[in-house]
């Protein structure tokens, strides 16, 4: 056998700065993870649409809301949030019927300031159309929306209308505590 054959050549330079980059990518990442104190960006997100307390604006949150069939101020802000982005395409921004969504559906989208209920009056009612959505139109389930979020899309929606709900409210505290 020749000497070639009974020590193979290679790279050892090469071999040598593979080793080398591997140990220091493990030390580089070792110090990343353990001793490096992270980056804070000093962002702190505020709702700039949110009620102020003390001067600086909080977020609402709805999960902390107990009875959200009982409307407050909070709960309307919030339903506006939720209908300007999910319902305003159709219905229009002032619940008019006239949002550009809706210009090729038949039947058209309800105009939710003026007319008659077609499902019924009454809070119980609208949360039952947002949670079932209307066969033979174009209003879909939100049944995906939290319980909390419809009601206060129907809170949002009877500061808007004319036709306001004259529902017993003790009847609505009930069928809330059971609506899914």
């Amino acid at each position: 056998m020749s000497d070639s054959q009974k020590d193979p050549e290679y790279n050892r330079g090469g071999l040598i700065a593979f080793m080398f980059s591997m140990g220091a990518a493990v030390l580089f990442f070792a110090y990343i993870v353990i001793v490096h104190p992270g980056i804070d960006l000093g962002e702190k997100v505020i709702d700039p649409n949110a009620p102020a307390e003390g001067g600086v604006r909080v977020a609402f949150d709805i999960i902390k809301v107990a009875e959200p069939w009982v409307t407050s101020p909070e709960l309307v802000a919030y339903g506006e949030k939720m209908y300007q982005t999910n319902c305003a395409l159709c219905h229009g921004p002032g619940g008019l019927g006239d949002g550009p969504g809706g210009a090729g559906t038949n039947p058209p989208p309800r105009n939710l300031v003026e007319g008659k209920w077609t499902q019924g009056e009454g809070l119980i009612a609208r949360f039952q159309v947002l949670s079932k959505g209307i066969s033979g139109s174009s209003m879909a389930s939100y049944s995906h929306f939290k319980p909390a979020d419809r009601w206060a899309l129907v809170h949002y929606v009877e500061s808007l209308t004319k036709n306001k709900s004259k529902e017993d409210l003790s009847k609505v505290a009930e069928f809330a505590k059971s609506a899914k």
